[in-house]
């Protein structure tokens, strides 16, 4: 990974190159990427209709691997070479990997997408359908229609003949949207894509609004809490015997939870499941369970899970140690474990992230598209870029087309953002290599 002074030196070139005004059509690189693209829209749509007709729920193997050979014969026809990471060690699919070494000594660049969807093979919501500039479809926005932008910026880019200037791994993960286990193996090829990369482009719709983009993204970590009381009489409950049971003991624990860490910015931590009773069975893998108990019986047992996420890893820290305290001051008659599982690293708002970004709204600004600011982190949930964080110099997300109501059977593109994510992603591919050549 390059060092952060030869990014700078990078930025400022970048900046020198670009006139600040129709650089598209002053720019004969540009002029033909943009060409390029134009040139291509029809594949462009005909490739997305391809593979969100393929079902790829995550649990649906065979169709993730399906959508995944579609995309790598694409990727083999550009001259990339081509990967298939095998899931088993982790209990999916598995990841299409593609590679291309330039000849150039511009930054590596990662392109972040993700082959599977939300909806798996009983889902009602199976197929592609556009009517005029709107188009529905399972992953149509998230993320089909990133994966597509993803391989025509490289179509751009090589037939404008700059992409053989350029170095550039593609990872497609196979499980975004339900994560293998265990999670270090699962990201595996990620994180050592990430390690080997300078600058990370992700192709997640973000906000589903291309006037914005990502620098930040919360992480997503699960947290379950098991207490235990004494079982007896209700007639007995508060006795130095019997204390205060273990409903009572769960109440106070997600009361002083809400009380140590509500309201801190960009944090949340939702108790999603409760079960309590007498007798309590939670299958962590389905998610669902069953509780016995009666009214007059003091509860002997409670499990609680939800989800805890932060903005960074220090606020991710810091709220764990106050619930893990919270946790620790028990009632009388009652104990409880607290556990918190690795899940998805925050990606904090670094100035490098946001010196990307200025150069992407200057792309966007110099194409005739307009401003592009950055999302609420409130409004973007967690992805597989923020595997990334620490391990590249800067990083974005969003970068995929526009659309809406993604995890739903209404999910929908509007197609024209396709083309504009495509020129606008290229662009900005192109200009970061030009950058650095310049500093050469």
């Amino acid at each position: 990974m390059s060092v952060p002074s030869r990014f700078t030196a990078i930025l400022i070139a970048v900046a020198l190159l670009s006139p600040g005004q129709g650089v598209a059509q002053s720019d004969p690189v540009e002029e033909e990427i943009v060409a390029a693209v134009d040139a291509q829209e029809a594949v462009a749509i005909e490739l997305l209709q391809q593979t969100v007709d393929m079902n790829s729920g995550t649990m649906n193997f065979e169709g993730v691997r399906q959508v995944g050979a579609v995309l790598r014969e694409e990727f083999d026809a550009l001259g990339l070479q081509t990967e298939w990471v095998d899931g088993t060690p982790f209990e999916r699919a598995g990841h299409l990997v593609a590679r291309h070494v330039g000849v150039g000594d511009g930054p590596h660049l990662l392109l972040i997408g993700h082959l599977d969807t939300v909806f798996e093979p009983d889902s009602p919501f199976q197929t592609f359908e556009r009517e005029g500039d709107r188009a529905t479809g399972p992953g149509v926005v998230d993320m089909k229609g990133g994966n597509v932008v993803i391989l025509h910026a490289l179509q751009a880019l090589a037939d404008a003949g700059v992409l053989a200037e350029m170095t550039i791994t593609v990872v497609m993960t196979g499980d975004e949207e339900r994560s293998g286990r265990p999670l270090d193996a699962a990201r595996a090829a990620l994180v050592e894509a990430a390690e080997a990369a300078d600058i990370a482009l992700a192709f997640e719709n973000g906000d589903s609004n291309p006037a914005t983009a990502v620098v930040s993204r919360r992480g997503s970590t699960g947290w379950r809490l098991e207490v235990t009381g004494t079982p007896a009489h209700s007639s007995q409950l508060f006795q130095p015997e019997v204390g205060a049971g273990a409903i009572y003991e769960t109440a106070r624990i997600l009361n002083g939870f809400y009380e140590a860490l509500a309201g801190e910015p960009n944090l949340t931590f939702n108790p999603g499941v409760i079960l309590g009773g007498t007798e309590v069975d939670y299958d962590a893998f389905g998610a669902d369970g069953t509780a016995f108990g009666k009214s007059n019986v003091v509860a002997e047992s409670t499990i609680v899970t939800g989800d805890l996420r932060a903005i960074s890893p220090e606020q991710l820290q810091r709220a764990r140690g106050r619930m893990s305290f919270v946790a620790s001051q028990n009632l009388p008659g009652t104990s409880a474990v607290l556990t918190f599982d690795d899940g998805y690293p925050p990606l904090a708002p670094t100035d490098g992230n946001r010196r990307l970004l200025s150069l992407f709204d200057e792309v966007s600004r110099d194409l005739g598209f307009g401003a592009v600011t950055a999302v609420d982190p409130r409004n973007a949930g967690a992805a597989d870029v923020s595997f990334t964080a620490g391990l590249v110099e800067m990083a974005i997300d969003g970068l995929g087309p526009g659309g809406g109501d993604d995890h739903t059977v209404d999910e929908w593109i509007d197609l024209p953002t396709l083309s504009m994510q495509t020129k606008r992603a290229a662009v900005l591919m192109y200009r970061l290599s030009a950058g650095a050549a310049a500093v050469q």
